[in-house]
């Protein structure tokens, strides 16, 4: 069954894709493709594809990737009846009551406005430091000298 799918390519960091026609049980980078049909730069967004060449491939049964479908649906290029898209995946968030956006206001802990307001009611005055007392030189010797 043939597939058309992204081929990555550019250095690292800066990635641009071909769009291949390969058989579907090889890996892309491979290199044992059918056709090349076009090109696509996700930084530019720029896409060349060439439409004769895809319509054909794909009315004699080539499976476009998820990818490939969106960048064809914007060229304008019709989709067979056959292509069903994949379900879009949904994120499942693990542990959602340790998430602070998900969590309530909890009793005992003010939230910001309550905080603001209660500082401003508190007087401003501190309390007087108390001085340590200090001890005596007799009082700081061991209790078995003072026996003496």
């Amino acid at each position: 069954m043939l597939t058309i799918r992204l081929q990555r390519r550019g250095r690292s960091g800066h990635a641009q894709f071909r769009l291949v026609v390969q058989d579907s049980r090889f890996h892309p980078t491979s290199g044992r493709v059918v056709a090349y049909v076009g090109s696509y730069d996700p930084h530019t967004k720029a896409t060349t594809l060439d439409g004769e060449k895809i319509s054909t491939y794909l009315s004699s049964g080539a499976q476009p990737s998820d990818k490939v479908a969106k960048l064809l649906q914007k060229a304008g290029i019709k989709l067979p009846n056959w292509f069903k898209a994949a379900a879009p995946r949904t994120g499942k968030v693990r542990n959602p009551e340790k998430r602070r956006s998900t969590r309530l206001p909890s009793e005992g802990t003010p939230t910001e406005p309550e905080a603001q307001t209660a500082n401003a009611e508190t007087p401003t005055e501190a309390p007087a430091a108390e001085v340590p007392e200090t001890k005596s030189a007799e009082e700081e010797k061991p209790a078995d000298l003072l026996k003496e």
